[in-house]
C-alpha cells in the first residue's frame, strides 16, 4: 500500500508541474495524465517486487533448511490485494462523502445508477489489481516481457474506458468482462486449474500415502 501511495504522490506532483508549465487545467490534461499515473504504479510495482525478492533472500539465509517461509506467490497476492485496496478506498472515498450529502442523484438529470455502478467499478478495480500482482510477479520472475506488457496493457485499457462515464452500459461490462477473464488467467499462473476445482468441490480428502511402521516387540505387562 505504501508503494501506491508512492506512485499517487509521484502522480500528483507530475500533475501539479504540468498544470503550471501549460497554464491551464482542462480535460486535454486528463488522459495523459491517466496514463501516466498507471505507468507510475506499475512502476512502484515493479519496485515492490524487487524489495520482496531482496526480503525473501533475506528470508531464506536466516531459515534453517535455506528456504524462505513465503513463497513468492502469497507475496504477490498479498501484494497485489494491497495495492487494490488502498485504491479502491481512494477511489470511492469522495463518492461516498457526496452520498453522504443533501443531495439525491437523479434529480438534475443524473444517473440514478452512479453509487451502484462506482461500487461495481471499485470492487472490479480491487480484483484486478489482486490478479495483476499474481501474474505481474510471475512475469518477472520467469523474465516474460508478454506477462508485463498485456498487466501494462490492461490497466491503461480499464483507466481508459473509465472516461467514457456516464455511459455506465459501454464501462461497466467490459471491465466486469476484463476483471473474469484476467482472473482466470490468475488463477492458472497460480497453478491452479479445473481438476483442483472440482476436487475442492467435491470435498474428497486423498489419503497421504503414508506407510505405518508396527513394530514386532511388545512392551511386557506390568506386575
Amino acid at each position: 500500500a505504501f508503494f501506491w501511495l508512492l506512485s499517487l504522490l509521484a502522480a500528483s506532483l507530475l500533475w501539479a508541474v504540468s498544470v503550471q508549465l501549460s497554464g491551464r487545467e482542462d480535460a486535454a490534461l486528463l488522459l495523459p495524465g491517466a496514463a501516466a499515473a498507471v505507468l507510475l504504479q506499475e512502476l512502484c510495482r515493479f519496485a515492490c517486487f524487487r524489495m520482496l525478492r531482496k526480503a525473501d533472500e533475506g528470508l531464506a539465509m536466516l531459515s534453517e533448511d535455506g528456504r524462505s517461509p513465503i513463497s513468492l506467490r502469497q507475496m504477490a497476492y498479498v501484494s497485489g490485494l494491497s495495492f487494490g485496496i488502498i485504491s479502491g478506498v481512494f477511489s470511492i472515498i469522495n463518492i461516498l462523502v457526496d452520498a453522504a450529502g443533501p443531495g439525491t442523484v437523479g434529480i438534475h438529470g443524473d444517473s440514478p445508477y452512479y453509487f451502484i455502478t462506482s461500487a461495481f467499478l471499485t470492487m472490479a478495480l480491487v480484483l484486478l489489481h489482486t490478479f495483476w500482482g499474481v501474474i505481474f510477479f510471475d512475469a518477472c520472475e520467469r523474465r516474460r516481457a508478454g506477462g508485463l506488457g498485456m498487466v501494462v496493457g490492461g490497466h491503461l485499457l480499464v483507466s481508459g474506458l473509465t472516461f467514457l462515464n456516464p455511459w455506465y452500459e459501454a464501462t461497466l461490462g467490459p471491465i466486469l468482462i476484463l476483471t473474469l477473464c484476467t482472473g482466470l488467467w490468475a488463477f492458472g499462473t497460480a497453478g491452479g486449474s479445473f481438476h483442483n476445482v472440482l476436487k475442492c468441490l467435491s470435498c474428497k480428502q486423498e489419503p497421504e500415502g503414508r506407510v505405518m511402521l508396527y513394530s514386532a516387540l511388545q512392551v511386557p505387562p506390568e506386575e
